[in-house]
C-alpha cells in the first residue's frame, strides 16, 4: 500500500469520477429494483468538489484513480443525541484494487475530516445483499445500525 496516495480529488478527476459514478451504479441495480432504467446520477460530484462542506478524496496507485469517497455533514433527527453527522457515499474502488485496505485508507481519511469537523458520528448506507461491502465496512468498524424496509403494491 506504500504506493497508494489519498488526496483531494480535484475538478480534473471528474471524467475518471464519472466513470467510477456509473459502475457503482450498475453495481448496485441488482441490489435495488427501484433504481431507474437509463443514464442517472447519484451525485452531483462538481459541485461536491468544489464545495468547502463536502470532503471528496481520491486514492491514487502510480498516478491512476482507484478508488474513491466523500463525507459531507447532515442534520440529524431532532431526538437524537447529536445535531450533526458525517455522511459517507461514493464509496467506489476499481475491481483489481478490491480486498486490499484502499476503501479503509479512503474512511480514516473521511474519518479525519469528520473529527476536524466535530461529526463525532458517522454513517452510510449498503445494500443489504451486498456481502463484499458489509463485510468491508465491518473491517472498518461500522456496526450495522436500521433496516429500511419497503412494501409495493399495484
Amino acid at each position: 500500500m506504500n504506493e497508494i496516495l489519498i488526496r483531494d480529488a480535484v475538478l480534473g478527476d471528474l471524467p475518471v469520477l464519472l466513470q467510477f459514478e456509473e459502475e457503482l451504479i450498475e453495481a448496485e441495480r441488482p441490489f435495488d429494483p427501484t433504481i431507474r432504467d437509463g443514464k442517472i446520477h447519484y451525485y452531483d460530484l462538481q459541485s461536491y468538489i468544489e464545495s468547502k462542506e463536502v470532503k471528496v478524496v481520491v486514492a491514487e496507485d502510480k498516478g491512476t484513480i482507484v478508488s474513491s469517497g466523500y463525507a459531507l455533514s447532515r442534520p440529524a433527527r431532532n431526538y437524537l443525541d447529536h445535531e450533526n453527522y458525517a455522511y459517507l457515499g461514493f464509496m467506489y474502488t476499481l475491481p483489481g484494487y478490491r480486498g486490499k485496505g484502499i476503501n479503509n485508507l479512503i474512511i480514516e481519511e473521511l474519518k479525519a475530516w469528520a473529527y476536524q469537523n466535530n461529526l463525532h458520528e458517522i454513517r452510510l448506507t449498503v445494500y443489504e445483499d451486498n456481502i463484499p461491502a458489509l463485510k468491508a465496512y465491518a473491517k472498518a468498524g461500522f456496526k450495522k445500525h436500521i433496516v429500511e424496509m419497503r412494501l409495493t403494491f399495484h
